[in-house]
């Protein structure tokens, strides 16, 4: 089978790319990032190119939807329905213009909003920022395709934060600032984070290449669900550091006012704005029972996971270039 990966250059696409290459499939990544691991897959369009991406898409049989802007700090803000919405939209016609009756997307949890419970698939949206906001306008134009064609198959992906060896987001961002020793641990650490390890997502994104027509929605988390204060600790331990002072939430979120301020006021990024403080401290989690319904079985543990991730990128790191200091003297 011909498949489309947008934004398959990236993190969870190239592990993707990896499994349906793997499987005998010619896969066409769509990104305007270079791909290391399949630079001649590899087309340079922009999603928000309906022309170029209905050039690109031509004789796919199959899409997965992963391009996004995601990161906390995207400006400005129209970025987000830039590339989310009005790039969504154009994935949903390309597809109908050219015959294309399967489309896999990556959506997000950031549509239930904060401290929601345990959501499930069946909680209405409600977005809390515009990353969420975002992405839930664009789950709606791809429900709107999927509707207009009883042969057609739409599965979305509500995906939890996902972290793994080379991934820069939010969870590689806490590792790197605890081993740096900027850490300051925000709030008592008793708030749950349902979060995900890369090689488990696109093992399951593989996995549902083949589901029937119809419409498909499902939460991806891997469980169970990790106390904070418990991973936070788990970290220190692993790299066998000190646990860091506490500050109260409220003195944490005024820090992170501040810093939305200087932002603004600079042009520049800060690891630290109000929104990484809300999220840090706000109960992330969500019902992903459905999962079992598929009969999908995760190839690897959260456990097995963190511990990768940090001995890869830090650990690992540290000890290459102890190496390399002492080869220099």
């Amino acid at each position: 089978m011909k498949i489309a990966i947008t934004g398959g250059s990236g993190f969870i696409g190239t592990q993707l790319c990896t499994l349906l290459k793997a499987q005998g499939h010619e896969i066409v990544i769509i990104d305007i990032a270079p791909s290391k691991a399949f630079p001649n897959e590899r087309l340079d369009v922009d999603v928000t190119d309906l022309p170029a991406l209905e050039n690109a898409l031509q004789g796919c049989e199959a899409i997965y939807h992963l391009a996004a802007e995601h990161r906390d700090d995207v400006q400005p803000i129209e970025k987000y329905y830039d590339v989310n919405v009005e790039g969504g939209k154009n994935v949903a016609n390309a597809a109908e213009k050219l015959g294309i009756n399967k489309i896999i997307f990556t959506s997000t949890v950031a549509v239930y909003g904060l401290d929601k419970g345990a959501s499930t698939e069946q909680d209405t949206p409600d977005p809390f920022n515009d990353y969420g906001h975002s992405k839930w306008q664009s789950e709606q134009a791809f429900n709107e395709w999927v509707q207009a064609d009883p042969k057609r198959t739409l599965t979305t992906l509500r995906l939890v934060a996902t972290f793994g060896v080379g991934n820069r987001g939010n969870i590689y961002n806490l590792l790197n600032t605890i081993a740096s020793g900027k850490f300051i641990m925000i709030g008592n650490g008793n708030n749950h984070k349902s979060i995900a390890y890369v090689g488990n997502v696109a093992a399951f994104l593989n996995n549902v290449l083949h589901l029937n027509a119809g419409k498909h929605l499902y939460n991806y988390a891997d469980k169970p669900d990790l106390n904070m204060l418990d991973m936070v600790e788990q970290v220190y331990k692993t790299l066998e550091r000190k646990f860091p002072p506490k500050a109260p939430y409220i003195v944490g979120l005024l820090g992170g006012y501040v810093f939305d301020i200087l932002a603004k006021m600079t042009g520049r990024t800060f690891p630290i704005s109000s929104i990484r403080v809300k999220k840090f401290c706000a109960d992330t989690v969500v019902d992903a029972s459905k999962l079992k319904e598929t009969g999908f079985i995760p190839p690897f543990s959260l456990k097995e996971g963190l511990k990768e991730m940090i001995e890869a990128e830090f650990l690992n790191k540290k000890a290459n270039n102890t190496q390399n200091h002492a080869k220099a003297a």
